[in-house]
């Protein structure tokens, strides 16, 4: 029967943690499992629903990988290291987990806005060429076995986030820059704590200039 990887990820955005994927392997015919479990994209339910799905999803699974990419990894994308770029890496993970998992086809939500360019990045890291790709923006609201990898890697990554506010004795709130929260924290905090940040975020950098000019004035007086 023909094995299925879909592949998604949680916490492309936040300046605060780690970056997750996922890549859920299942048979064809178990697809319809997924279904009955009625799941969606992460996002369009509530962390109780998807905490309750975690498990599930996984029992009907014939396989799973979660890669967690801390933030330092994700900096070194960002500022170009190794030829990367934020896309290039996530690239790069999925072929990672697809030549662990080896499906016949893989079903992908794809970051990039030129997905013919990154279908052709990707394919250069896989061991299997014959592999069935297909590559979507929103895969993850079209097919049930990307949603599966969505709520894995969504509820893994709510789960380090927790380790991190455990670890640091503080609550950071979501890690995005939305949450006023959050915002707090990087203005007090992005020193003491800097190693939970995502210092190529812009907001990171902007705390680091006005660092450096203040101390410039200062030094000038």
């Amino acid at each position: 029967m023909t094995l299925i990887c879909g592949i998604d990820e949680a916490g492309r955005g936040p300046i605060i943690g780690p970056l997750v994927m996922c890549g859920l392997l299942i048979r064809e015919g178990d697809e319809k499992e997924l279904v009955n479990l009625k799941v969606k994209d992460s996002k369009l339910l509530t962390k109780s629903t998807r905490e309750f799905l975690f498990d599930k999803i996984k029992a009907v699974s014939t396989k799973y990988k979660i890669v967690i990419i801390q933030p330092k990894e994700i900096d070194h994308a960002v500022n170009n290291h190794d030829g990367l770029n934020l896309n290039r890496l996530e690239a790069r993970k999925s072929a990672e987990i697809l030549n662990e998992l080896k499906p016949d086809k893989a079903i992908i939500d794809a970051p990039s806005n030129n997905i013919e360019s990154y279908k052709r990045y990707l394919s250069k890291y896989l061991e299997n060429n014959e592999m069935g790709l297909v590559l979507e923006h929103k895969a993850d609201y079209n097919y049930p076995v990307v949603s599966g990898a969505s709520i894995l890697a969504k509820v893994t990554r709510d789960n380090e986030i927790e380790k991190i506010k455990r670890d640091i004795g503080m609550d950071f709130g979501s890690g995005y820059m939305s949450d006023p929260k959050t915002v707090d924290f990087l203005t007090k905090k992005f020193e003491s704590h800097s190693e939970i940040f995502r210092k190529s975020w812009f907001p990171y950098q902007e705390l680091i200039n006005k660092k450096f000019q203040k101390s410039l004035s200062d030094f000038s007086i």
